[in-house]
C-alpha cells in the first residue's frame, strides 16, 4: 500500500486540475468581463505571502527561471486556447476543444517535473518554485486575454450604432 504522504503530492494536482476544468467550462457560459480576467491573478498574487516564512524562500535566479518558464513557455498553450470573440454587446470565451488536452499536459508535466526538483530542494522549496512557475504562466495568459477583451471592446465602441457586428 502507498502511503498518504506520498500519494497527496499526486492527488492534490489532480483535484486542482479538476477544478480547473469545472471551472473553465462554466467560464465560457457568462459574459467576459475586466473582473474576471483580473481576479484570478490577484488572487494569486496573495500567495507570494509564504515567502515570508525563511524555509519556503528561493534564491532569485530560481524565482526568475521559474518565472520565465511560466510565462514564456507554459503560457502559449493557455493564450492560444483561450479564444475571445464578440456575441452581440457582449464578449465571450469560445470553448476550445484543445483545452482538456493541454490542461493534462500541463498537470503531467508539472507532475514530472515536481518529481525531479523534489530530489533537488526541499518540499518547500519545490512548491515555491511551482508558485512561481504557476504565477509567471497565469499573468502572462490573463494578461493576453486583457488586451484581446480591450481591443474586442474598443473595436464595437467604434462601430457605428445600428450597424451589425460582422
Amino acid at each position: 500500500m502507498v502511503p498518504a504522504a506520498r500519494l497527496l503530492p499526486i492527488l492534490a494536482p489532480l483535484a486542482g486540475g479538476a477544478a480547473v476544468l469545472v471551472w473553465r467550462f462554466r467560464e465560457t457560459r457568462t459574459p467576459v468581463t475586466t473582473r474576471k480576467i483580473v481576479l484570478p491573478p490577484l488572487g494569486m498574487a496573495t500567495g507570494f505571502f509564504m515567502f515570508l516564512a525563511p524555509e519556503q524562500r528561493i534564491p532569485w535566479s530560481w524565482a526568475l527561471t521559474s518565472f520565465a518558464a511560466g510565462a514564456l513557455l507554459l503560457a502559449v498553450p493557455l493564450m492560444r486556447s483561450s479564444t475571445l470573440e464578440r456575441d452581440g454587446a457582449v464578449v465571450v470565451m469560445r470553448r476550445s476543444h484543445g483545452f482538456l488536452g493541454i490542461l493534462l499536459g500541463l498537470l503531467a508535466l508539472r507532475l514530472l517535473l515536481h518529481e525531479y526538483v523534489g530530489h533537488l530542494v526541499s518540499a518547500r522549496q519545490t512548491a515555491s518554485v511551482f508558485f512561481v512557475l504557476a504565477f509567471g504562466m497565469i499573468l502572462r495568459w490573463r494578461a493576453s486575454m486583457y488586451v484581446r477583451f480591450r481591443t474586442l471592446r474598443r473595436a464595437a465602441a467604434q462601430r457605428p450604432s445600428g450597424v451589425p457586428y460582422g
